[in-house]
């Protein structure tokens, strides 16, 4: 893959029913039963959130994952003016520290802020890892997608900083600070070892933003020091949407790591290679809890139809297993999805078939 060249850098300065969990032992790690089950937090969310909830919970209970699930709404409620996650939800997820969430609704107007915002920044979720691969039996333009994309999920142009400098005048505000930068980059090397990735691609536009992503590209230059095992190199955000629409390959080598705008846009570009949004896990991770999500919509048009393609959900569930150390209920749940989209038979009307939900969960316990 061409690289482009380094830029001048800016110099880092240093409705919920209450269960009762008196049988229960939580710690740093999460809550548990008194016969070793992890209890996760459920978002089941909004649309066809229920349906595809309730498929993950039908082929977990078929593999028998030693988990327990524990369902929270997180319809916002004002707090002193501000939205903010229900108590129930949020004590939920403090202390289970990890939680499996469905698309969620924000009204588009003012005066509505997004519920997965709210939930990114009350969790302290710092780093979105997308991954996109090919699903081998399903045709797209390209069929040898292989990228995972690592997003600064917590400041940039996302901080919310705006405001009207006059009449048909507003301003918004970029926030990147060394602190993100740093510990979204750490993670990204970390992430790249982990699964045995010999590169990372730091994204950015520091030939325009010199300040904001030079300080964010200086960051990462920083913390590649101390990975000598990996190599490191920068690219263009316009020159990595060019290159991976081109040739996918370029990029299965790398982990790319990136701040949060171009996150949000290159990893929807990602899924559509792959065949959109409903084929496409994605994982939140933070200190305090990681929350595992689908990122398409509430597509309310086919909700309480039985038509829902539960993929997105299952993969992230995966995810969310292997972020447990539960390999083996990961391993086998996924090759069980990927097995019933290849075969062809149980399709979703997404996928240009003509299943229900009911049928391809079915397909998938089966394959199981």
């Amino acid at each position: 893959m061409h690289r482009v060249a380094r830029f001048a850098r800016a110099q880092p300065t240093s409705a919920f029913v209450h269960r009762s969990f008196a049988t229960h032992t939580s710690n740093e790690t999460g809550t548990f039963t008194a016969d070793g089950k992890q209890v996760v937090t459920m978002i089941p969310g909004d649309g066809i959130g229920p349906e595809i909830s309730r498929s993950v919970k039908q082929i977990f209970e078929a593999d028998k994952v030693p988990i327990v699930w524990e369902d929270v709404n997180v319809t916002p409620v004002l707090k002193n003016g501000k939205t903010a996650i229900p108590d129930d939800a949020l004590h939920s997820i403090n202390r289970n520290k990890v939680a499996l969430k469905g698309p969620l609704e924000t009204p588009i107007g003012k005066g509505h802020v997004s519920l997965n915002l709210t939930l990114r920044r009350t969790f302290d979720l710092f780093a979105n890892v997308r991954p996109c691969k090919s699903i081998i039996g399903y045709k797209t333009p390209f069929d040898n997608v292989d990228t995972v994309l690592i997003r600064e999920n917590t400041e940039g142009e996302y901080s919310g900083i705006e405001h009207t400098v006059v009449d048909g005048v507003v301003q918004s505000i970029k926030l990147i600070t060394e602190e993100a930068s740093r510990r979204v980059s750490e993670y990204a090397f970390e992430y790249a070892r982990s699964i045995g990735r010999k590169n990372v691609t730091i994204v950015h536009k520091a030939n325009i933003q010199k300040l904001a992503d030079g300080l964010f590209l200086a960051t990462a230059m920083d913390v590649a020091k101390n990975y000598p095992d990996i190599t490191v190199q920068d690219a263009l955000l316009d020159r990595v949407c060019l290159q991976i629409v081109q040739d996918p390959t370029d990029f299965s080598d790398t982990v790319m790591v990136m701040p949060n705008l171009y996150g949000d846009i290159l990893s929807d570009l990602g899924a559509g290679l792959i065949g959109g949004l409903g084929l496409t896990p994605s994982g939140n991770i933070g200190r305090k809890a990681s929350i595992f999500e689908s990122v398409h919509g509430t597509a309310p048009d086919i909700a309480g139809k039985d038509l829902a393609n539960p993929t997105a959900l299952l993969l992230s569930s995966v995810m969310m297993l292997r972020h447990m150390k539960l390999e083996a209920h990961a391993d086998r749940i996924q090759k069980a999805v990927l097995k019933t989209i290849a075969d062809g038979q149980h399709r979703t009307g997404d996928l240009g078939g003509k299943a229900t939900n009911t049928a391809f969960t079915q397909a998938v316990i089966k394959n199981l």
